[in-house]
């Protein structure tokens, strides 16, 4: 069977540079899937991805499907005939579906009866009949957030479409996809090479467009030019590019034949703080800013323009001349900005809504500054100072400068709150309290900053659970998980011991008060009845809903830890997620000891008899009420193990918890191999489960090995 190389182009308006490259992924991985669902087999695949397109070429696709067996069972036989022998509809509807005539039926006996049954071959359908639907299907399943029309047409794409490439060989494939016919013709840059390019072969597509179109087609190569040249043009003046992922990704995404270029900004805007100058280079104006040879920001940056000029100083001073208003206007914010202190906006709070059922931002600085004062002596703050700090934290969102970069919210606090001479201690927390922003973000370095960072992320978490909108599988409007993260990270990074149910209830507490409060401001809609959210309820909501975001952690990045063991530690719901932690990986550790399999499963049957029995457990095991040699074994087996599984349980040293207990196998074993548990004799057999049960709680005080598989 022939195969051919394929090559698909959706040529349109400049595509949006932030989605291009999730674009790029969609559209090839629908295009392969469509080829496999069809049964068609192919090579190499690779992808291309410019502001103005989208493409794939894949090597070798064959140029049919393969023929295809069909059998299938019809209708009964006593169904398909009359009594004279005719035909029934039955029998003749069936031939049709086939494409045969009844005569090339053939009968087939089973047990419930005989049946006609159809047996042939389906040819095959050519590749190029099949590939309009395929692309279409791609297309329309890419990951858009709101199509557009545009023009008199129906078609409805992220941008106008004003080309389409589809070649299988050195074919055109009819086809009209969003509303334009496909041809063999490309276009290159659109200002260096407008003109069309036509193709011969879908293999030439990349270096065509390179040699007659002026496009870097491969969105990796790209890239890496656009990164090398970069660092290039800094190393040249002794410095160093300040190149963040995102942003290049984005530079790429907007250009077609990168030609990065050197500028400077004047000197008098180093006054700024470094955070504003990258944010205003980055952020505003996608540049690359440039550090020195001491790590200091310079007033260098590079600009990656989209054309190869004729003129490339006009270039330089085109980009200069523009960030200079923007730089400007940083440097009028920061001034204005220094003439009132945070702490003379505090008032200013209560004009800002936080959340219209939680209040303000002054109410929300209030619960964090209760939540505060508690937090501190744990984590070895001074409260003083972390009340002081949750006090001024949100001030800095009525400034002119975080008002122009919201991003730089916190950042800009800390340095407002330097200028206001307040404490080191709270000018770092204030720039702290966002931390961890994201994924792989650093954590806060002070305590002060910790006590921040934890109280206003848990008030923000539990004032969400109490208003009733807590995230569901979709929605998670109030970016939850990533608070959630960014507290257990802190917890478990920092080693914090922190009784979560009593922080989260006291959280709520302050939480309701301020929802009441508002609640009794508004008339009272009758159709609308208030939703009674309790206490309890929302503790168990948040301390699940913290430990299901710790379950995926595990599970993602531990390797060796199943859901079992998680849901093993958590049956027995720690209240510090320190805690937590240490008790998964002492089973970890303990799974992996040849006893462990035995007594995970006496545990297991432990837990099963005792959940059958009727009877009251006595607190006691008594003595004379034993009767065999294995059962008097395991009780002094225990009453010598117990107290060091208590002691080592106590110290949190729950590795040598679970090795002592280990030492009960032997005994475990002879106990279920020789003894009858649930004995005729009520007082034998509630001894013997009371022994059970003191062996099943030994083991509980680290984890419930009886949820573990075996």
């Amino acid at each position: 069977m022939k195969a051919q190389d394929l090559l698909i182009e959706i040529g349109t308006e400049e595509l949006p540079p932030k989605s291009l490259r999730a674009l790029s992924d969609a559209f090839t991985a629908g295009i392969v899937a469509g080829l496999q669902n069809a049964g068609l087999r192919h090579g190499i695949v690779h992808s291309y991805a410019t502001p103005r397109r989208l493409a794939v070429l894949i090597r070798r696709v064959a140029s049919h499907q393969a023929d295809q067996v069909v059998q299938r069972k019809g209708p009964p036989v006593s169904a398909s005939f009359t009594a004279d022998g005719l035909p029934t509809r039955a029998a003749t509807a069936f031939a049709e579906s086939c494409g045969v005539a009844l005569t090339a039926l053939t009968r087939v006996s089973e047990p419930k009866g005989e049946f006609l049954y159809y047996s042939g071959t389906k040819p095959g359908a050519p590749t190029h009949s099949l590939l309009a639907d395929i692309v279409q299907e791609s297309l329309n399943k890419l990951p858009i957030a709101k199509r557009m029309r545009w023009g008199s047409g129906t078609a409805e794409f992220v941008r106008p479409v004003h080309w389409i490439v589809l070649m299988f060989g050195r074919d055109v494939v009819p086809a009209h996809i969003l509303g334009v016919d496909a041809g063999h013709h490309t276009r290159g840059h659109r200002f260096m090479a407008p003109a069309e390019i036509a193709l011969s072969t879908p293999s030439a597509y990349a270096t065509r467009l390179l040699k007659k179109g002026c496009v870097v087609a491969d969105f990796a190569t790209r890239r890496e030019q656009i990164r090398s040249g970069v660092v290039s043009l800094a190393q040249a003046e002794a410095g160093e590019a300040i190149i963040s992922d995102a942003l290049l990704d984005e530079v790429t995404a907007l250009v077609e034949w990168p030609v990065p270029v050197l500028g400077r900004f004047e000197e008098r805007f180093l006054s700024l703080p470094p955070e504003v100058l990258i944010a205003t280079l980055q952020d505003h104006q996608r540049y690359f800013p440039i550090k020195d040879r001491n790590g200091r920001l310079s007033r260098l940056f590079v600009t990656v323009a989209n054309i190869a000029s004729l003129n490339p100083d006009e270039v330089r001073a085109g980009n200069e001349r523009v960030v200079r208003p923007r730089l400007a206007d940083a440097v009028f914010f920061w001034n204005n900005d220094c003439k009132e202190s945070l702490l003379a906006r505090r008032e200013q709070l209560k004009a800002v809504t936080f959340q219209v059922q939680l209040g303000s931002y002054f109410a929300k600085s209030e619960r964090i500054k209760a939540l505060a004062l508690t937090l501190a002596p744990i984590l070895g703050a001074n409260r003083e100072e972390a009340a002081r700090a949750a006090a001024i934290a949100k001030c800095d969102l009525l400034t002119g400068l975080v008002g122009e970069f919201p991003e730089l919210q916190g950042t800009m606090g800390g340095y407002y709150a330097r200028h206001d001479q307040e404490s080191e201690a709270i000018a770092t927390a204030i720039a702290e309290q966002y931390l961890p922003r994201f994924a792989g973000d650093a954590l806060p370095s002070s305590v002060t900053g910790l006590t921040l960072a934890l109280a206003d992320k848990i008030d923000t978490i539990v004032g969400i659970f109490a208003i009733g909108q807590k995230p569901s599988g979709t929605k998670d409007p109030y970016a939850l998980r990533r608070l959630s993260l960014g507290v257990l990270r802190v917890l478990l990074e920092k080693h914090i011991e922190l009784d979560l149910p009593m922080v989260i209830r006291q959280a709520f507490q302050a939480c309701q008060k301020d929802i009441s409060e508002l609640q009794a401001q508004r008339p009272v809609d009758p159709k609308k009845p208030v939703a009674v959210i309790t206490e309890e309820s929302v503790v168990v909501d948040v301390y699940d809903y913290l430990f299901e975001r710790l379950r995926s952690v595990y599970l993602e990045s531990e390797a060796g830890i199943t859901s079992d063991m998680f849901d093993a530690v958590l049956s027995l719901r720690p209240a510090s997620p320190l805690d937590f932690d240490s008790r998964l990986r002492a089973l970890s550790a303990f799974l992996t000891i040849p006893a462990s399999a035995a007594l995970a499963s006496a545990n297991k049957r432990s837990a099963n008899i005792l959940k059958k029995s009727a009877d009251t457990l006595a607190n006691t095991v008594r003595d004379e009420l034993l009767e065999s040699s294995e059962e008097r074994l395991l009780a002094r087996e225990l009453a010598s193990v117990a107290p060091r599984v208590e002691a080592k349980v106590k110290a949190r040293d729950y590795a040598a918890a679970l090795t002592i207990a280990a030492e009960l196998r032997p005994a475990v074993d002879a106990f279920f191999e020789h003894v009858m548990v649930m004995a005729d004799d009520p007082a034998v057999r509630a001894n013997r489960l009371c022994l059970l049960a003191k062996l099943r709680q030994l083991f509980l005080a680290v984890a419930d090995l009886s949820r573990l598989p075996g």
